[in-house]
């Protein structure tokens, strides 16, 4: 029985967290033995060699040993992974080759890969949280759907970052520090520290927290732009050398209680901030390492995530209540000069911006067109979840469970050009030609399970499914603005977009009698404007009208996804296994609004692997081989504008084999992972929707279409062949245990983008019938942007680990090398720029800690 003092406490403990609602049952970190370890990827503890599917652990001796402090490091581990990124934060990840590109804006597609921290999911649409990784008990790769347990955006895998739990045993710590040089950089460095304190023999507080700074290596170099009219500027004032640098710093707590001898509780909370300066793509046109841009570029990302985990027993059922509260908060300033001088060039014929946009300030001078974006993104999330699961040992076992996600985003994009006139801003925001204020939700509901039978001692089925239902809503504003004395069709008038736009902004916003601006001018309706429907717009043009008010354009669907399962242990230590799965991603709803939404793409796996534990358990080998097929894909490009659109594209095939290895003997270990992928269409992608994929039926308009990929074309983004290994030699010497790893790693080349034909905007909208389509106004994004090209890097260590203390030398990315990870363009539809984001060029330091 729980006594009156202890009942108090647990009763503030639950009222303190209760904002948080609850989270997920607790995980601690078990090592079977130096080739094993315990994970929780099916909802149960279960050996890593006893998991039939493709999973792949790092430990916490091996984040320790290897120096992982976030995602780029994590990630050239796990050969199914690959990622676009433009700078941290800003990072879209995928698996075995399920990327189309273009992925990773606020209001586009929801990410085809879950990410969790312990079961609470952290997956945002503007980027995967890039969690500081310390005192993690182990990262657990799934790869292949994982629709049945983990439901939506878990399409092609799940990544899941699992925590050290406090502990009631014992007082302990530890303290670790690093410094280090960054080639053509400056000095970087981290501090990180975590204690462990026993409060009772029921109670325990663990906390932990750090602080990193990582120098810059891409220098901002002096240079010049001229745009047509006369106007030449400079970048003088933004100048610097090593100007993309990053602090990050936050920290983590999370109480156990227990309860009683069935029961126990753990609150936890973290936070994490981080400030960066600086863009880290380089443009190859100006130098190594370096760019030339004209505003500040900088970034702030801030999250909390709050959770609470109640686990205890009915019976001999484990029952877990879980729930858990994310807010995250980003704001940034970008160069947009590219766009301004794309533009400028496409126009050159009338005048370029300034004769043809009209870029002028109040008085009618013509100005400086050059944008500035400033821009912040809100993100809320809030998941709960019910789960049982009946005794492990027995032979037919259950997991089932009920689930519950909100998640929203306020979005703001200012584009601001200085001293524009008012009358040619967006009415209301003097300065700012384009504005985006948006509201995103996307709501997941679904009821899950998975049974397994023992049919023989040696013979498992297991079947799982999942009902779902999705909910997703946009509504707010978007685009330019309109001069108040413009009147449609009026001689001596702007012509569309310098503020007299036709098609976007606040022409297309809802007057009180439902119609659109330009409609109501045209049929000589009343123009009064409903009041906008999201704060900080000037009205409402992304909606719908109902019943005298306007509601958000929303978008649902509903459906079943399975698994099936057999596994086969023909003999000790090996497991064989065959799976059929199924995972999906929900549609949604284009910002642009004269875009139709998107539906939700499905992914079907077929797969059959393999799990060994060989030679007394020094050795152990994994693999297995699969077939994906990808219907009706998202995806994402810049369209209009550079404008984010999303449609259901063709279906794809994937391909592949990955395999990892773990060889442990005296101070000896050997591992290495790789993958091989091929990814391709099976159709072709048209340039306008269409259903044959013949890419024969008209654009909007009558817009002449056209083959943007043709069929049997390799999805972007993923390398075919991706490979790493490690070695560590460990040795005593007195106290000491010296010790030597290096870590070596490959990845093959990869296109950047799917389409090796795109329509260059013409002379005016594109949607207008008497500017349709010119079927020779082509280019080659793919080409244009680039390919991502294979790389080698390595990283060596050489230190030693006394009882307490442990010193090490090390040098990351010894050939310094100029691995690409991602390129991008501010410009999406003019091929013009392309920048690379680069691994970090080598890096040499000191790191050393202390435990107590």
């Amino acid at each position: 029985m729980v006594s009156i003092p202890r009942r108090l406490t647990i009763a503030a403990l639950l009222t303190s967290t209760a904002f948080a609602m609850p989270a997920f049952a607790q995980e601690t970190e078990t090592v079977v033995s130096d080739t094993d370890i315990v994970v929780t990827a099916q909802k149960r503890e279960e050996s890593l060699q006893n998991v039939p599917i493709s999973i792949q652990a790092l430990g916490t001796r091996k984040l320790d040993q290897l120096n992982i402090s976030n995602f780029v490091e994590y990630s050239q581990l796990l050969p199914s992974l690959s990622f676009q990124t433009s700078q941290p934060g800003s990072t879209t990840v995928y698996m075995r080759g399920v990327a189309s590109g273009g992925d990773g804006n606020h209001s586009g597609s929801l990410p085809s890969v879950g990410v969790y921290l312990d079961e609470q999911p952290i997956t945002t649409i503007g980027g995967t949280l890039d969690v500081h990784i310390y005192d993690i008990a182990r990262i657990e790769s799934l790869a292949g759907p994982q629709g049945t347990l983990y439901g939506a955006s878990s399409q092609a895998g799940t990544i899941r970052i699992i925590t050290n739990k406090p502990e009631t045993s014992s007082f302990y710590g530890r303290v670790d520090a690093e410094g280090n040089l960054v080639n053509k950089g400056g000095f970087g460095g981290k501090v990180e520290g975590m204690l462990n304190v026993p409060l009772s023999s029921w109670a325990a507080l663990r906390m932990s927290g750090f602080y990193q700074h990582d120098s810059g290596y891409i220098d901002n170099v002096p240079g010049t732009r001229s745009f047509i009219g006369g106007i030449s500027v400079n970048n003088n004032a933004f100048v610097k050398d090593d100007y993309n640098d990053v602090d990050t710093w936050g920290g983590r707590a999370a109480l156990k209680v227990d309860l009683d001898d069935n029961w126990i509780v753990t609150p936890t909370v973290l936070y994490q901030e981080s400030r960066t300066n600086g863009t880290f793509g380089g443009d190859a046109q100006v130098g190594d390492l370096k760019v030339q841009h004209f505003f500040p570029d900088w970034r702030k990302d801030r999250f909390i995530q709050a959770a609470l985990t109640i686990e205890g027993r009915i019976g001999n059922w484990d029952v877990t209540y879980a729930g858990a509260y994310l807010d995250r908060k980003d704001s940034s300033s970008s160069d947009y000069t590219d766009y301004s001088e794309a533009y400028d060039s496409l126009y050159s014929s009338v005048g370029g911006l300034a004769g043809y946009f009209y870029y002028q300030d109040a008085a009618g001078n013509t100005i400086d067109p050059r944008q500035q974006v400033l821009g912040s993104d809100h993100f809320k999330k809030l998941s709960q979840e019910l789960r049982v699961a009946s005794p492990q040992d027995s032979p037919f076992r259950v997991v089932a469970g009920l689930f519950y996600q909100r998640q929203s985003n306020a979005i703001h994009q200012d584009y601001r050009i200085a001293n524009l006139s008012p009358n040619l801003s967006v009415n209301g925001f003097p300065g700012t030609l384009w504005l985006t204020q948006q509201h995103r939700v996307d709501k997941d509901y679904a009821a899950f399970g998975e049974a397994s039978f023992d049919i023989l001692p040696t013979l498992t089925i297991t079947g799982g499914g999942r009902v779902y239902k999705y909910d997703n809503s946009l509504i707010g504003f978007f685009g330019f603005g309109r001069d108040p004395a413009y009147y449609q069709g009026a001689a001596g008038n702007p012509p569309p977009n310098a503020a007299g736009s036709t098609r976007t902004g606040v022409a297309g916003c809802y007057t009180t009698q439902g119609m659109t601006l330009r409609d109501a001018q045209l049929a000589g309706a009343p123009t009064t404007l409903l009041p906008a429907a999201v704060s900080g717009s000037p009205c409402t043009n992304l909606a719908d009208f109902e019943n005298g008010k306007l509601v958000p354009k929303s978008t649902e669907g509903d459906g079943f996804l399975h698994r099936v399962n057999l596994t086969w242990k023909p003999i000790k230590d090996v497991l064989l296994y065959a799976t059929w799965s199924r995972g999906y991603r929900p549609g949604g709803i284009n910002r642009r609004a004269t875009i139709a939404p998107y539906a939700a793409d499905f992914l079907t796996n077929y797969e059959v692997g393999w799990k060994t534990t060989l030679a007394d358990g020094m050795l152990r080998f994994n693999g297995s081989i699969y077939q994906q097929e990808w219907k009706k894909f998202q995806f994402s490009f810049l369209g209009q504008n550079s404008f984010t659109e999303i449609h259901n594209g063709p279906n794809a095939r994937i391909r592949g084999v990955e395999a990892d290895v773990n060889f442990v003997s005296g101070g000896l270990t050997l591992t290495a992972a790789g993958s091989y992928t091929d990814a391709k269409t099976r159709q072709n992608l048209c340039g306008y929707d269409d259903a044959t994929y013949s890419c024969t039926n008209p654009g909007p308009d009558g817009a002449i279409n056209y083959i943007s990929a043709p069929i049997g074309t390799r999805l972007p983004v993923t390398p075919r062949f991706k490979i790493n290994g490690t070695a560590r030699y460990q040795v005593p010497i007195g106290s000491a245990k010296a010790y030597i790893q290096g870590i070596i790693a490959h990845q093959s080349s990869a296109a950047s983008d799917v389409r090796t034909k795109v329509f260059i905007l013409p002379l005016h909208d594109p949607t207008d019938p008497a500017t349709a389509a010119d079927p020779t106004s082509y280019y080659n994004a793919a080409q244009a942007l680039g390919r991502l090209p294979a790389y080698t890097t390595g990283d060596l260590a050489i230190g030693a680990e006394f009882t307490s203390f442990t010193l090490e030398a090390f040098v990351q990315n010894i050939w310094d090398e100029r691995g690409q990870i991602s390129r991008f363009q501010e410009c999406g539809s003019c091929g013009q720029r392309p920048y690379a984001v680069y691994i970090r060029p080598r890096t040499i330091g000191i790191r050393a800690g202390t435990k107590f």
